[in-house]
């Protein structure tokens, strides 16, 4: 039985289910069909709303029969697929991906029989472009838009790659560097499947160009998909892999301070406060390195974000007034009180509001949760809607409150929009 189905079996239309889940009917045609999955807390309702266990769902969202999607289609108009920009950019970027990977993994002899046309440039000039599209990434306020220059570099790579002649150590290292920029654009879209086979592509070049500390990275940006949905198991499991990397790599480099921060994270979404203790103070080491520790590319932990990353570890544990204090107090530093980073602010802003919702405080939810709301508007960032989602699950008796309830409303339009877009 799909997905379909079992909303007809219990007698609701689309427009219904959609209005019972809080997403447009599009989504929901959209679930229908396999063209995208529900978001983690879009699981919950769902399932609840369809009276099955998530297990149940699970079956429910596997690929559909061609006589469902045939229906999809003829309720929704016609296929959907092949002029819809979003999906167009997906499958440019999975092309690029797959051929520059393979092209990797080739001798320089096979790879040569490929090329149709090289690019001039050295592998030292990809390094140099990499360097330069991390900070454009970090400096803008909607990542998607550095998405563009980041598929013409990959196109640039891959052309490279199946013509370049000699060793490539140096070109594979600028390659895992490069894949990992794409994996943060697709994250931050909210496009975990792309976001995984960049990290994966990016962990295999690693390991070809035996740069332990890159490779490790690309494990640790792989571990941040895991816990966007709530796999805090798998991605401790990840970490410790990139832990044994990192032991293995520059010491002058901040790699295993960044591990033991993420592994914080890992810990307070498996309850163990000890040990996310432990980790964020191995993690907090990092000011003793020198400043020459991050390369400000796919390695730029320097300690500055250890406040708000704490912060964000006490709410998930339950610690509510650390929590507060701290995070109260990086809303005042560096780039959040600059608001020079929307994404960092707009975090700490969200779970300000969610310690708000936990005490029972409207006010404190509305006035940190509307300015969220707001940055994430200007910035278009999958990732601060999805921390608004999880905000969103936090209400509970809150909803009854009419400024509370608006509130929920923009996040739900947010993030259907974001999801549509």
């Amino acid at each position: 039985m799909g997905l379909a189905r079992r909303r007809r079996t219990l007698g609701y239309s689309q427009e219904k289910l959609a209005q019972l889940v809080g997403v447009d009917r599009t989504t929901v045609g959209r679930w229908e069909s396999g063209r995208i999955a529900p978001h983690p807390t879009q699981r919950r309702a769902l399932a609840a709303v369809l009276e099955i266990s998530l297990a149940e769902l699970d079956a429910l969202l596997t690929p559909q029969r061609a006589v469902d999607a045939e229906e999809w289609e003829r309720q929704s108009g016609g296929p959907q697929d092949a002029g819809d920009p979003d999906e167009m950019i997906r499958r440019e970027f999975l092309r690029l991906l797959t051929i520059s990977g393979a092209l990797a993994a080739l001798p320089a002899e096979e790879a040569e029989a490929l090329a149709e046309g090289v690019r001039r440039g050295t592998p030292a000039d990809f390094a140099r472009m990499n360097g330069h599209l991390w900070q454009v990434y970090q400096l803008a306020r909607s990542k998607r838009s550095v998405y563009p220059v980041v598929r013409d570099q990959l196109t640039a790579l891959t052309e490279a790659l199946a013509g370049h002649r000699g060793s490539t150590r140096t070109l594979l290292t600028a390659a895992a560097d490069l894949f990992q920029l794409a994996g943060e654009v697709a994250f931050d879209a909210d496009r975990y499947s792309d976001a995984v086979a960049s990290y994966a592509l990016a962990a295999t070049l690693g390991k070809d160009a035996g740069a332990y500390d890159l490779w490790a990275c690309a494990l640790v940006r792989h571990a941040y998909v895991e816990m966007a949905e709530h796999r805090y198991a798998q991605a401790a499991e990840m970490l410790g892999a990139a832990e044994a990397l990192a032991g293995r790599g520059d010491e002058g480099l901040s790699t295993r301070y960044w591990v033991a921060s993420v592994r914080a994270e890992a810990y307070a979404g498996l309850g163990d406060l000890n040990a996310c203790e432990r980790a964020l103070d191995r993690a907090d080491e990092v000011r003793h390195l020198s400043p020459d520790g991050n390369n400000g590319g796919w390695l730029r932990f320097n300690g500055s974000r250890l406040a708000e990353e704490r912060g964000a570890r006490y709410v998930r544990l339950g610690r509510l007034d650390l929590a507060e204090s701290t995070l109260k107090g990086a809303l005042e530093q560096g780039p959040l009180a600059s608001r020079l980073s929307y994404r960092r602010r707009a975090s700490v802003l969200t779970d300000l509001a969610a310690i708000g919702a936990r005490r029972g405080d409207p006010e404190q939810v509305v006035a940190y949760g509307s300015e969220a709301v707001e940055l994430a508007r200007t910035s278009s960032s999958g990732y601060v809607t999805r921390r608004l989602r999880g905000l969103y699950d936090e209400f509970g008796p809150l909803r009854q409150d009419r400024r509370v309830a608006e509130l929920g409303a923009e996040i739900v339009a947010l993030s259907t929009s974001s999801r549509e877009g």
